[in-house]
């Protein structure tokens, strides 16, 4: 047994997704046999969340290479000395928009998606910052007929530019932000994904794509009102899990299964965390 372990237990955490994993220190060298374990709850719950973390940079990058090689975080500038680390950071004085309030499936504007995030809390405000998950897998189980019907077969057009253009929310016009981001007019591309597709690991079906990237429907007679439609249904109550961050705690979401967005309400308090992206394993 991993040194890392000492009794590894998973919880589901009660909600619409989510799996609480204690019982292990991530800074020490974990066993393929628990990285097996790791990422069938992982495939499963849709985010595991670690809490009691005493992690450093090297710490998260060799966690997050256990489930995949690196992604590419393309409007992102990544931490000094690093290379595949960004920071999600805001100043207790700063007034911008809060950073990834849409809900989203990270950069799923990509011909090929990461896999998964990982988010490590550093300087957690004493109150809000909430992140939001909704369960895609169970938004589809729970679709009415009529409108999985409508959506079977139809592709979501995926593009970053509402935020990452230089007239988009993180564009010219957003100054004053901590965050190292970098706009561009490469933003303005756009990518096909299917709105219905099945996990590549476990084979169930869910809804793929939220309202942060996909503006459009592919093909469809007033696809706008069916993407609304969509959009209201997917990020509905009941398919919501809103995990509550602490300093130490490291999230790993699987971008495949569930959507996220930020939450504000920590006016005055400064929030820092250190994100990893989890590119897509192809297979050879």
């Amino acid at each position: 047994m991993s040194s890392a372990i000492k009794s590894l237990y998973i919880e589901p955490s009660g909600g619409a997704c989510g799996a609480i994993v204690t019982g292990i220190n991530l800074a020490q060298p974990v066993d393929a046999d628990t990285v097996a374990r790791l990422r069938a709850a992982w495939v499963t719950h849709g985010l595991l969340v670690f809490p009691d973390q005493a992690l450093t940079d090297d710490d998260l990058e060799r966690f997050t290479l256990l489930f995949g090689p690196f992604g590419e975080d393309p409007y992102i500038a990544p931490i000094a000395g690093r290379r595949h680390i960004a920071a999600v950071e805001r100043a207790a004085t700063e007034t911008t928009p809060i950073f990834a309030e849409a809900w989203h499936s990270d950069w799923s504007f990509q011909a090929v998606p990461p896999a998964g995030t990982c988010l490590y809390g550093i300087v957690i405000p004493p109150h809000g910052g909430d992140t939001l998950y909704a369960n895609q897998q169970l938004a589809l189980d729970r679709m009415p007929a009529d409108l999985r019907r409508r959506l079977e077969g139809v592709n979501g057009v995926h593009s970053a530019r509402r935020g990452y253009a230089p007239t988009g929310l993180y564009g010219r016009a957003d100054a004053g932000r901590t965050m190292a981001i970098r706009f561009s007019d490469d933003a303005h591309a756009e990518q096909l994904h299917p709105i219905i597709q099945p996990h590549p690991e476990t084979g169930r079906p869910g809804i793929f794509g939220g309202p942060g990237y996909v503006i459009a429907l592919e093909g469809v007679d007033d696809g706008g009102a069916l993407l609304a439609e969509l959009q209201a249904w997917q990020t509905q109550a009941e398919f919501v899990y809103a995990h509550a961050w602490r300093p130490g705690m490291l999230v790993m979401w699987d971008n495949r299964m569930v959507l996220h967005r930020a939450t504000g309400g920590y006016e005055g308090h400064a929030r820092r965390l250190h994100r990893t992206t989890i590119a897509e394993r192809i297979a050879a």
